[in-house]
Parts: C-alpha cells; structure tokens; sequence
C-alpha cells in the first residue's frame, strides 16, 4: 500500500472521523449509515476515505438501505476501492440485517390487521425479484400456527394445490388462513387470477369451517389488503 493511500486507512484518520472509535465509544445509534458501512470496508481509495466512498455508494441508491441490500456483487465492484472481498462484505452485513428483520417478524405472532401482516411477511417476500405465494395458518386467536410457500414464479389458479392448503390446515388446527403474495413489479393493482384464487380458497375452506381472513400483495414498501378494500 503506498503512503497516500495507506493514509485514507481507518486508523490513520483524525479521532473524530473513526467510526470504529465512535461506535465503542458512543454507540451504535450514533453512527450514520455510511459510517456504519465505512466500518464493512475498512478504507477507501487513494482518492477518499472509507466514509466518502461509503457516502458514494449509498447516493448512488438514493440513501436506501433496502435498494444497496438489492445491489449485486459486480455492481457493487464498480466504485473504485471495492474488490470482491469489500463487496461480499456489503452484501453480507445486508443479508444479516434483512433476515434479522424477518426473525424479528416471527416473535409476533399475533395477526391484529392489515399491516401486522405485512410486517411478517415482508422480510421473506417483499424485495425478492420473483414472484411467490405463501399461506399464513391461525388459530382461534389469530395467532400465527405455520407459514409455507406454496408456489415461486407466478401466480395461477392451477400452482396453488388447495387440496394441500386445506390438508395442512387440518394438520396444524388452523380456523383461518392469510394468503399472501408479492409483485416484483411494485404494482399493487390485484390481477384477475389474483381475485379468482382468493374465491377458490375461500369457497373450498368454507365447506371445513375454515375462513379465509386476508390476502395481501406486498411489495418493497407498500401492500394491498382484500379485506381492507372489502373485495375478500
């Protein structure tokens, strides 16, 4: 390492800039997200420093911690000073922090509304590329007995098995079911095949005193509730 760049290295800045000193010495909250991710790289670049280039990365995401979770390794490698290792480091540290999110989701296992759900299921589905479909099973109290995907890649009456739905229903003493689904697109809009497997789940638990509660579209952000827009 040559002496101007070995001077952009975390531990030749001035105290006030190091953000590993600042984290042990005034907590985590106290560090701003590029900070937080100078910390990951370590050092910049012979032009900036690890919170400049970190600065730079997040502003090419417009500050999203969400989209910089969504960037892939050969997009990260694209800033000058991030190689492989700093980009799977990133990306990582990203990962820890979405499936923490989803893990924090699991302790509330009561379904109370609309977003109650969305808060559970859009750790797992909400930011995939892809389209999934997942059934939430309750019990009397609406409490949360299993969660399962049932199809990956699209929505259609015939890739949802609702004889499956309703066998594992029985199995785990489920009164009412969620159906849960995410648009990769952002849009919210309900699709026709969306409304016709809602009505199909619906009318086939119904005969087992079975109710289907909700059916959410989730995205990134956002969601759109059947039930809240009184179209279950």
């Amino acid at each position: 390492m040559t002496e101007k760049s070995e001077s952009f290295s975390i531990k030749n800045w001035s105290q006030d800039d190091q953000p590993r000193e600042k984290l042990r010495d005034k907590g985590k909250s106290s560090l701003s997200d590029a900070e937080l991710v100078a910390i990951l790289l370590g050092s910049g670049n012979r032009d900036e420093s690890a919170v400049a280039l970190s600065k730079r990365i997040l502003a090419s995401v417009d500050n999203n911690l969400n989209a910089l979770g969504k960037q892939s390794l050969k997009q990260l490698m694209t800033f000058k000073g991030i190689g492989e290792a700093k980009a799977i480091s990133i990306a990582a540290a990203m990962e820890l922090g979405r499936r923490r999110r989803g893990e924090e989701a699991l302790q509330q296992k009561k379904i109370t509304s609309s977003a109650s759900v969305f808060e559970f299921m859009q750790p797992i589905i909400g930011e995939l590329p892809h389209e999934e479909f997942w059934i939430v099973y309750l019990n009397n109290s609406n409490k949360v007995l299993q969660k399962n995907q049932l199809s990956k890649g699209g929505i259609t009456g015939t890739l949802v098995d609702v004889r499956l739905v309703l066998k594992t229903a029985l199995e785990v003493g489920a009164v009412g079911l969620i159906l849960a689904h995410n648009h990769p697109s952002g849009t919210l809009k309900p699709s026709e095949a969306d409304k016709n497997l809602t009505q199909k789940l619906k009318v086939a638990a119904q005969s087992l005193d079975i109710k289907v509660l909700d059916h959410l579209i989730i995205t990134e952000k956002a969601y759109f509730s059947f039930a809240d827009e009184n179209i279950l």
